[in-house]
């Protein structure tokens, strides 16, 4: 009987265990760029009632309590140099490196938060059909380093809202890292890619052979 009341507990315990153990989380992937451009989803994009204010940024960032907002704390996370954080999240000093144009900059003033998927790609490629909460969550993304780039403010504006069939950076040596950062934003996102910009960063992925990308799937 002993025994058999043991084996009821443990049978008992067993068929309780999944309500108890977490989903554990998406597993960040490594693959080669040509395969990463390849997972993408092809779709024809539509801006139809695309509106910059539905998604919201920015907002109080990884941590509400220490009033940076998440412009501030890419500033803070890529600073080559770290500035001071004053009150209210003032940052004076530091140094930053634009990687766009491959420029030093030494005023957070003179610096943007560029969208390495700007906004409006974004609602073309699949957000808006997206809740508000999600937009918002993606234009406040630091959950990936490369989602959000602190860079000069013109090469951010030259850039504007263009995919890679429109618009590389001016420093040609970054293609490679740009085009990866670009094909893993989408991908941590499931956003799609239409057939021009398909055939453009296959353009440039032919002559980076050794570059890879890592993304993880967004909440």
């Amino acid at each position: 009987m002993l025994k058999s009341g043991l084996r009821g507990l443990a049978a008992a315990a067993l068929a309780l265990l999944p309500l108890t153990v977490s989903t554990p989380a998406h597993a960040a992937e490594t693959v080669a760029l040509s395969e990463a451009i390849a997972r993408l989803p092809m779709a024809v994009e539509s801006r139809d009632g695309y509106d910059r204010d539905a998604f919201k940024h920015w907002n109080a960032g990884a941590n509400p309590s220490d009033g940076c907002n998440t412009r501030a704390e890419v500033l803070i996370a890529e600073a080559v140099e770290p500035p001071t954080v004053g009150p209210k999240c003032r940052l004076t000093g530091g140094r930053w490196w634009s990687y766009y144009d491959q420029v030093w900059v030494t005023s957070a003033s003179g610096l943007d938060i560029d969208h390495m998927g700007p906004l409006a790609e974004a609602w073309d490629s699949g957000a808006s059909a997206w809740s508000a909460q999600r937009r918002e969550a993606y234009a406040n993304d630091l959950g990936a380093a490369t989602s959000l780039v602190a860079v000069t403010a013109r090469s951010n504006r030259s850039k504007s809202d263009q995919d890679p069939a429109q618009w590389l950076p001016p420093a040609a040596e970054v293609h490679c890292r740009y085009v990866a950062d670009w094909v893993g934003t989408k991908l941590r996102w499931t956003l799609s890619a239409d057939q021009a910009e398909v055939a453009a960063l296959r353009e440039v992925a032919a002559g980076c052979p050794d570059q890879t990308v890592t993304y993880e799937l967004a909440p």
